[in-house]
């Protein structure tokens, strides 16, 4: 099976995990970088490193006034979010999967094996758990709960203290499915997680009882490959909206509590959306970078000069939209209008996960060779 990358109509019959089997597809050609005249700058506020995560996507966390990365080796670093000094060092002792989980007080890693391994925030080992399919996604916690994603279409709750099962949820999984690093957003006692045929679920984090389920795509075509319509990133909550985007299907906005559709548009993205006060942006399959409004889904701009450079989903942070791309640019766009405000390098390396805010001016992102970079705008 491979793992999703810069996955575009041309390349995404190479690139779906379809029975475990998996093939090259035609080569593209990415944009060129253009020139622009800066309206701010970009600069390093430090820098650390961890294990390098191939081909896969690693994604941080940062809780506390610690950000927690991990690579593929399965050593965890803290580092302090103003300086970057090292807080932290966990040896899981085997290869992870999916990035670091942290909440309730615990560090949380998935394997291939589909265990997950609990650890304390001082590097302690609490407990292991196996469950039915490897873990590719981040775990989470809250409330005494740890939730769990596997690539079979589960979703685990378990006793935050004892790794016990507390509760399962399962959708049946089509026979074509993009490959996806999507894990679970926890937010007011919720369970958000969208899915492949394009469905988005909420489910009650006590007893994973469902609450609602929304359509954000429907599959459509004369092909199971051009049927493919799967939700491939985490949805964005608002209050009183949560919104998500399908590969082939739409980008559509629901009300978080009803589970009512608000509007919905056609879109294709395997990246994902952010929201702002304003409007939704979001990466689509060519890594152009949109606008929308977030009211209607009335479009406001779209950036692209970025066409085919994997670029990551969005961060709307303040007045611009960050996003990574394949050789470890990132770019600074205009919230405004998606034009290019700065530009930075990091390590030559892919930004695969989504940058991550660590104050109102600054945010961190993570490479494929282990880069860890935090950045301000100024």
């Amino acid at each position: 099976m491979l793992t999703r990358y810069r996955l575009i109509p041309a390349l995404s019959a190479a690139l779906l995990a379809v029975g475990g089997c998996g093939s090259s597809g035609p080569v593209v050609t990415p944009a060129e970088l253009v020139d622009f005249k800066p309206l701010a700058s970009l600069k390093v506020l430090w820098q650390g490193s961890v294990a390098s995560a191939g081909r896969n996507t690693y994604f941080p966390r940062v809780s506390g006034g610690v950000v927690y990365a991990v690579g593929a080796d399965g050593a965890v670093t803290g580092f302090d979010v103003s300086s970057g000094a090292s807080q932290l060092q966990i040896d899981a002792g085997e290869r992870v999967t999916g990035g670091v989980g942290v909440g309730g007080g615990l560090v949380l890693l998935g394997t291939r094996k589909g265990e997950v391994l609990a650890f304390e925030t001082t590097g302690k080992a609490l407990w292991k758990a196996q469950l039915s399919s490897e873990v590719l996604a981040q775990p989470a916690a809250e409330d005494g709960i740890v939730v769990v994603r596997t690539a079979d279409g589960r979703i685990h709750g378990l006793d935050a203290a004892t790794g016990k099962s507390r509760w399962l949820y399962q959708q049946r999984m089509p026979s074509l499915s993009v490959r996806s690093s999507a894990g679970v957003v926890l937010e007011r006692g919720g369970v958000f997680a969208g899915f492949p045929g394009g469905r988005l679920v909420a489910l009650a984090l006590p007893n994973g009882n469902i609450g609602w389920e929304g359509i954000v795509a429907l599959p459509r075509g004369a092909t199971e490959l051009e049927r493919v319509a799967d939700i491939t990133s985490l949805p964005a909550i608002d209050f009183p909206r949560i919104c998500a985007v399908a590969f082939q299907g739409r980008v559509a906005c629901f009300d978080v509590q009803r589970g009512a559709l608000l509007w919905a548009r056609d879109a294709s993205s395997i990246a994902g959306v952010a929201l702002d006060a304003r409007y939704l942006y979001y990466t689509d399959d060519r890594s152009a970078v949109l606008a929308l409004d977030k009211t209607n889904g009335a479009s406001v701009w779209r950036q692209d000069k970025l066409t085919d450079r994997s670029v990551s989903a969005p961060l709307a942070l303040g007045r611009y939209v960050v996003v990574g791309d394949f050789q470890g640019y990132v770019h600074l766009l205009s919230a405004e209008d998606g034009s290019f405000a700065a530009r930075i390098a990091t390590d030559g390396k892919a930004i695969s996960a989504p940058p991550i805010a660590l104050s109102p001016s600054s945010f961190l992102v993570q490479t494929r060779d282990g880069g860890v970079f935090a950045i301000t705008i100024q």
